[in-house]
């Protein structure tokens, strides 16, 4: 898995984090079952703080890409792959709606309707 993070991105880092590790999923990269490498060596491939990679990684086991288990390590969960590229269309689509002036108010109402 070859991560990277885009220095010109604004986001907190543990957030672009994630973001990198969610399109890895997303893409295929890595699939459910799969082991992560440990939070200290992502954090030296990627250049940032263990703290900010452990942050990223909690983020995703929240959202139930990953799952943490004692002496296993990080893995991928099952179905992980497609809740990965839905979870990564829709942050696509409120970022789109933020920048045409829609919140997610606004955004909820459109999906309802589009039902």
């Amino acid at each position: 898995m070859l991560l990277s993070l885009n220095i010109a991105d604004n986001r907190p880092l543990h957030e672009q984090v994630a973001g990198a590790i969610r399109r890895a999923i997303a893409e295929g990269e890595c699939g459910p079952g799969d082991r992560l490498p440990p939070a200290r060596e992502l954090s030296q491939a990627l250049g940032v703080n263990a703290n900010t990679v452990l942050r990223g990684l909690r983020a995703l086991r929240d959202e139930g890409l990953l799952e943490f288990r004692r002496g296993r390590g990080v893995t991928v969960a099952g179905g992980a792959d497609g809740r990965s590229a839905l979870l990564e269309r829709v942050r696509e689509l409120v970022a789109d709606g933020a920048r045409l002036g829609y919140g997610r108010a606004d955004l909820i109402e459109m999906i309802k309707e589009a039902q």
